[in-house]
């Protein structure tokens, strides 16, 4: 009998030209790590520079250990492998013919908001409503909406809350600092470039969202003339 998929994972499959299939899945509601972590797991390791964490206290990086099992599977393929890959989540399939490294951008992005690192865990709410290999427009509209919706719920409760975006804006900049420091462990641990190049595309995301956040020209207004006309 076939168990049924629980509707909070998300189900990455990816399959490549000579026939191999590697899954992967993400638990949104708790976090994982390998019986025996490697050493570029570690805290300690290239640690970011505004990583509010002490070694002495905590042995893993939350964001490191989550990459490890699909960094086992997935690393020594290279970045530009053709590979279909497929997301199950919600009830929904998704698929896609792309390369390995925005394949992988999407799922190490899932990986990342849903660690427990600090610096990610804004992005947390957009993977209970997860849109794989999103572009600069989709992770703009949805990084925006998001942050709203939270300082909305925040003003419903008597909290302050930010309507400028600048809060976003600087949880971007924050998270950029980390993307950083994580590319250099994965060169550490990587034996090819997909899971840096991966990476690479995430923070490339980041910074495009953070030059749109601030230097807003209209990207998303054609699609919301209902509300400015």
């Amino acid at each position: 009998m076939t168990k049924k998929p629980n509707p909070k994972w998300i189900y990455y499959r990816f399959v490549f030209p000579d026939g191999e299939s590697v899954e992967h899945i993400v638990m949104p509601d708790q976090s994982s790590h390998c019986a025996t972590p490697a050493e570029w797991t570690h805290l300690g390791f290239h640690q970011c520079q505004n990583c509010p964490l002490n070694p002495s206290d905590q042995m893993l990086c939350p964001f490191a250990a989550g990459l490890e099992a699909p960094l086992k599977l997935l690393g020594h393929r290279p970045s530009f492998t053709d590979v279909e890959a497929t997301v199950r989540f919600r009830g929904r399939t998704i698929s896609q013919t792309t390369t390995l490294q925005r394949a992988l951008g999407s799922l190490l992005g899932a990986i990342g908001a849903t660690s427990g690192c600090p610096h990610t865990d804004f992005l947390r709410p957009m993977v209970w409503f997860h849109q794989p290999f999103s572009d600069d427009e989709e992770t703009l509209l949805r990084s925006m909406s998001i942050y709203l919706l939270g300082q909305h719920l925040r003003a419903q409760r008597n909290l302050s809350a930010d309507w400028s975006l600048s809060g976003l804006q600087d949880a971007y900049k924050k998270l950029r600092i980390v993307n950083r420091a994580m590319a250099s462990r994965l060169r550490e641990a990587a034996r090819e470039d997909s899971s840096l190049n991966g990476l690479v595309l995430l923070d490339l995301l980041a910074s495009s969202t953070i030059n749109s956040l601030e230097r807003y020209e209209g990207e998303l207004d054609e699609y919301f003339s209902t509300y400015t006309s």
